[in-house]
């Protein structure tokens, strides 16, 4: 995951400078589409290693565990350098950063086709990961300029249904995609997409005003609220619990429940379906309460992870624990953004960049925590241990809000 992102019911505040009228065109539409797949394929390339660790580790003739570390160096990447990288770069004119961030992307996918070991391949994950939060903290603001103020929440919202798009589908589909062409068919793929979507976003999409520059030191006075910063730590414990778990999906169905390796992807696709439905649920729910959704959901999210492994025998079964567990890992995407932006007093969009680079920091840690699991207990033993972890950020939410009553503000 990367950069903020603002609920879809909302427009994104109004540019220092006016957009001119041509920003209502049909043909800005079609730059605010090539926006939202873009999004599409970059937030892909950060979680498709997911669906790729066990044929990956197999060629490369590494362990499950080393490879998985490709999913913490990436996660970690972005929580390093998102918010510093999203701040220096965030007055260049936009469509030349899109252009150059697909361009990075498209070379990194191609050396990580072409990665002859896993230092390569790190490398090929490393550069994309410092590009992935400028694109995130760029490009919903972009399609609402683009799309004018009465069309930009819409405008926001499919940028937006490109990323949860990405987390919920791009997986499977790239892991189908492994099956008939190998792990490096996909890379291959993925970076014949950006490249395309460079060019088309070269080609399409206007060159717009250069944002002013913005101060943060202003912003960075929600650093000082204790209610902000817990949410911030809630956001990390939710997340290190996801993706102990999700990291090793892929290998717990074939190693755990016996799914065939050709049949993964399928598996997976239907865990990105039902997962859609998820991320509805949240932006619907996540009004009545952001604390008291999280612990719902997180405790859903608990039950669905440990269940998937007791019922493993079964698929029939596996296939219930998978959904529930599909619907509250997606559910969680929105309901966190939302509860660490509707904490922070003021300077939401820092908040939102701070949050999502929190939850890499969970992404990273649930990758190490489950290959240290993998390591000591087994695989059998991630599910368990990640529902210990999401049971964790069950109890902590109450004294989250706790902290609200000695908000700074």
């Amino acid at each position: 995951m990367s950069s903020p992102v603002r609920p879809l019911n909302a427009a994104p505040p109004a540019s220092p400078l006016a957009s001119p009228p041509s920003a209502k065109s049909a043909g800005h539409g079609l730059a605010v589409l090539l926006l939202a797949i873009s999004a599409f394929v970059i937030v892909t390339t950060e979680f498709i290693i997911v669906g790729l660790l066990p044929s990956l580790s197999r060629d490369l003739g590494i362990s499950i565990t080393v490879a998985g570390q490709l999913v913490t160096l990436f996660a970690f990447t972005v929580m390093l350098a998102g918010p510093f990288l999203t701040a220096m770069l965030s007055h260049f004119e936009r469509k030349r950063l899109f252009v150059v961030i697909l361009v990075i992307f498209a070379a990194a996918n191609a050396l990580a086709a072409a990665a002859p070991d896993i230092w390569i391949l790190g490398l090929a994950r490393f550069l994309p990961a410092l590009a992935l939060p400028v694109f995130w903290g760029t490009a919903s603001e972009t399609a609402g300029e683009l799309a004018g103020p009465e069309k930009a929440g819409k405008a926001v919202a499919n940028v937006y249904l490109g990323i949860s798009g990405a987390m919920v589908l791009g997986i499977p589909l790239g892991t189908l995609a492994s099956t008939a062409f190998g792990w490096r068919g996909t890379f291959w793929g993925l970076s014949g997409l950006s490249l395309l979507m460079a060019v088309l976003l070269l080609v399409v999409m206007p060159t717009l005003a250069r944002p002013a520059r913005v101060k943060l030191a202003e912003q960075a006075r929600i650093l000082k609220d204790p209610y902000f910063l817990g949410n911030v730590v809630l956001s990390v414990i939710v997340f290190t619990a996801m993706f102990t778990a999700y990291t090793y999906l892929a290998d717990t169905l074939e190693q755990i429940a016996h799914i065939p390796a050709g049949q993964v992807g399928w598996w997976l696709m239907g865990f990105g379906i039902v997962g859609l439905a998820g991320n509805w649920l949240g932006g619907q729910f996540v009004g009545r309460g952001p604390l008291l959704v999280t612990a719902i959901t997180s405790l859903v999210l608990a039950v669905g992870m440990a269940a998937t492994t007791l019922v493993a025998g079964s698929h029939a079964w596996l296939a219930v624990a998978l959904a529930v567990w599909g619907i509250a890992n997606t559910a969680l995407y929105p309901i966190c953004q939302v509860r660490v932006m509707q904490s922070a007093s003021h300077a939401q969009a820092l908040a939102g960049t701070l949050n999502v680079s929190m939850a890499n920091a969970g992404i990273g840690l649930g990758a190490i925590i489950g290959g240290s699991v993998i390591q000591h207990l087994g695989l059998g033993a991630v599910g368990y241990v990640a529902a210990a972890i999401a049971i964790l950020a069950v109890l902590v939410t109450p004294v989250v809000n706790r902290l609200q009553s000695r908000s700074t503000g």
